[in-house]
């Protein structure tokens, strides 16, 4: 079956390998584009919509995690044709760890042809049985084309979502302390803030948004590294960029596209809920 694909690599010789072994061992796979970097590959991905993602862990700015992330929050709800993922990686214990756990198909670097070739037939395994989904049945509706899509395109981002709760993929577990002041720099002055006292923490350009119910602070570390040192019974992530103190929310409101939205206890902002984390929000 004839198929499209992105590769996402930052070093070109590697990138050109791995295109050359797809056309050897897939004849039928079309490379759509060759992207260097992780924004470009979210960006092209949805101009593009290829049908498979060979996406590299470790690139410039976003990784390749990222991406896939950014991806599945971006994707338009009524396209099921969400791509398959595939991760390519340096061998790395923890990572591997993190993929098998998650059920995520990667290849190390190196790229070897038998392993490729394994992925490749998995992958292709997965687009047939795509294909003959009602999803892309031309006799149906929008609204039945939308539910079967709700039953076939979960289980990507099933994958993500055991992926993202595993080992992160550089190594680093959560710490067994939980944080319990943040300290923000203001020109000479350091605030002390209680951990205890923000409301959620919100990614901005090169600083993450501390935010409690009478102040807002900004902090260096990333977010990523942030959630590691917080205590997961407390601290939600419901959006690649947002955290939120679990009870300081007090409600969450479904639209009729499906999307969630989040009001808070003392404070006004409202907070978006990605697809990868509405699967929290369910009444008991």
């Amino acid at each position: 079956m004839t198929a499209t694909a992105l590769i996402a690599e930052d070093e070109p010789l590697l990138a050109a390998d791995l295109q050359a072994s797809l056309a050897r061992l897939w004849p039928g796979l079309r490379v759509v584009a060759t992207v260097g970097d992780g924004a470009s590959a979210v960006a092209q991905s949805l101009a593009l919509r290829p049908d498979v993602l060979f996406l590299d862990i470790r690139m410039p700015g976003m990784s390749g995690l990222d991406a896939a992330e950014a991806l599945a929050e971006d994707w338009p709800e009524h396209d099921g044709k969400f791509p398959l993922i595939v991760f390519v990686t340096a061998y790395d214990q923890y990572a591997l760890a993190a993929f098998e756990r998650a059920a995520v198909d990667y290849v190390l670097k190196p790229v070897q042809p038998e392993r490729l070739a394994q992925t490749c037939a998995r992958l292709e395994a997965r687009l047939a049985q795509r294909s003959s989904s009602p999803t892309h049945d031309a006799s149906l509706d929008d609204a039945h084309r939308e539910q079967a899509s709700a039953k076939t395109h979960p289980s990507t981002l099933d994958q993500l979502r055991a992926l993202l709760h595993a080992t992160s993929v550089d190594g680093s577990d959560r710490s067994s302390t939980p944080l319990r002041m943040i300290q923000a720099s203001a020109g000479n002055t350091i605030a002390m803030v209680p951990v205890d006292d923000v409301l959620f923490f919100e990614a901005a350009d090169k600083y993450v948004r501390v935010v409690t119910a009478t102040r807002e602070h900004l902090i260096r570390t990333p977010l990523r590294e942030l959630q590691r040192q917080l205590d997961p019974q407390r601290f939600w992530q419901v959006h690649r960029g947002t955290i939120v103190r679990c009870d300081a929310i007090d409600s969450a409101e479904r639209d009729e596209s499906g999307r969630l939205t989040l009001a808070l206890r003392g404070h006004p902002a409202r907070i978006c809920v990605s697809r990868l984390y509405a699967e929290r929000f369910k009444g008991m």
